[in-house]
């Protein structure tokens, strides 16, 4: 499923908050937040299939891929519901670092209930991630890029990102999936 989603007032926050703090927030921070505070209101997309039971998780623990040198890593943020933007920045970073130098350990990758893969800075549009089992979604984040948007009537500049959910239909049926990228929107 795909969504283009307008990001204007993301950037502008973004903005606002890297000039008044001492933690740099990323894009990608502050849509690994919108991600789990949306998993809260959709908890079928929070789960996992384990043979042919349905585990469904009450905190979004997001795993976030990251490429290194020996191929593709998914640490875990822990609970990101329950943190604010600049926990998730220091932590997204810290996992980052570690995933690059080969410093992560075992339970740093393992038991991410959803997934974030961020693609935009090598300046795809879009793409479709696989899903990582056992869990259920996975969500695909294209670059932000300026497009024209209709804002009240009238065609304006905007700025706008692509996200696609790639999803087990075994579990998430499309209406399902469509509202919570339809939650996750309306955050961002």
């Amino acid at each position: 499923l795909e969504r283009t989603v307008e990001v204007s007032a993301l950037l502008a926050d973004r903005a606002a908050r890297n000039a008044s703090g001492a933690t740099r927030v990323s894009v990608n921070d502050l849509l690994v937040r919108a991600v789990g505070v949306s998993l809260a209101s959709h908890p079928a997309i929070n789960a996992h299939l384990v043979g042919d039971e349905v585990v469904r998780f009450s905190d979004a623990d997001v795993a976030i891929a990251v490429a290194t040198p020996s191929g593709l890593l998914t640490p875990v943020i822990r609970a990101v519901n329950q943190k604010s933007v600049t926990e998730i920045a220091a932590a997204s970073r810290d996992l980052a670092e570690r995933a690059r130098s080969g410093k992560l350990v075992r339970h740093e990758i393992e038991g991410g209930t959803f997934t974030v893969s961020n693609l935009g800075m090598f300046g795809l549009d879009r793409f479709d991630a696989i899903i990582n089992p056992p869990q259920v979604a996975i969500l695909a984040v294209g670059a932000v890029r300026e497009a024209a948007v209709v804002q009240d009537g009238s065609v304006v500049a905007g700025r706008v990102c692509t996200l696609t959910l790639s999803a087990d239909h075994r579990v998430i049926d499309g209406a399902v999936g469509a509202a919570f990228l339809d939650t996750l929107a309306k955050a961002l």
